[in-house]
């Protein structure tokens, strides 16, 4: 890949992390016109509408063996979890804690994870990190107030759940094999699709009517660009550049998720955020060894 071609595409994936964390901010938005079922119907939809038109000229098509099929059930399900806790979290919150406190927590939670389950060794520059990061987080859910009743709201609770199932979703996703990363979400967002349409759906008590324009926008960018844009480029800036520089962008989606906030929702954007979303970002960089800067 050429100088150009590389700084085209770094520019492509500002964008995509921009709708990362553009999608807190969505699903707040939508929260006041559907519950998180339905929001999960209606963005899987559109997704899939989407997102099948990209895996056949990626040529990836929909091949997808037993193995993968299987971990898709499960990885569907975490996932229902997962966006149940980060739809009533932003419903109840607010985005731009969660689009920080999440998208910040899910690296370090990966590594506990992967330290506790599968005996990762741990260096002391992760320790210190895991302590940094455990301070970041603490500050922002303003921890150092001692007022409990601010502490363990119902928001909070919802984002720290969140930031454990996605860490159990990519491991469990990571065992698929001979399956392209782009297929297993594709029938992972089927089968949830399939779930929640079956499950729970009242398609009958959808107030249709109250869907206006900025429903419809809200809808088309956390499903289109936060989902089928954004989970595209993500996945080719992967085969294209490597994981390790890719991570670097992900630095960016907490930023994205707290000034889109504060722009479209008014949100006041308090001190503890900022600094403990710092704070917990400096130590997914320890832990994962990413380099910012590069000759």
């Amino acid at each position: 890949m050429t100088q150009t071609n590389k700084n085209i595409f770094y520019i492509t994936m500002i964008f995509a992390m921009a709708g990362w964390g553009a999608s807190w901010v969505n699903a707040k938005v939508l929260s006041s016109y559907i519950n998180e079922y339905e929001m999960i119907f209606f963005r899987n939809a559109f997704t899939l509408i989407t997102l099948a038109p990209v895996l056949v000229f990626a040529r990836k098509y929909f091949y997808i063996n037993k193995k993968s099929l299987l971990l898709c059930i499960i990885t569907s399900i975490v996932m229902i979890a997962y966006m149940k806790c980060y739809f009533l979290g932003t419903k109840y919150g607010t985005a731009s804690l969660g689009g920080a406190l999440v998208t910040t927590l899910i690296p370090i939670n990966t590594f506990l994870f992967m330290a506790i389950f599968y005996k990762k060794r741990v260096l002391k520059k992760d320790i210190f990190a895991l302590i940094l990061g455990g301070i970041g987080v603490l500050t922002m859910l303003h921890v150092w107030t001692f007022n409990a009743a601010q502490i363990f709201t119902t928001e909070n609770m919802y984002f720290l759940m969140a930031s454990i199932l996605w860490p159990i979703l990519t491991i469990v996703s990571s065992k698929s094999t001979k399956t392209s990363p782009m297929v297993f979400t594709f029938y992972m967002y089927l089968i949830m699709t399939i779930l929640v349409s079956i499950f729970f759906v009242d398609f009958k008590n959808i107030n249709y009517e109250g869907f206006d324009y900025i429903f419809w926008i809200n809808l088309f960018i956390v499903s289109v660009i936060s989902t089928t844009f954004a989970t595209t480029v993500y996945f080719l800036g992967i085969e294209k550049l490597g994981a390790n520089e890719v991570s670097t962008f992900i630095f960016l989606v907490p930023f994205f998720a707290i000034l889109f906030s504060a722009i479209f929702l008014k949100e006041h954007i308090s001190l503890s955020i900022i600094i403990g979303t710092i704070m917990t970002l400096f130590a997914v960089k320890i832990l994962n060894n990413i380099k910012i800067r590069r000759k």
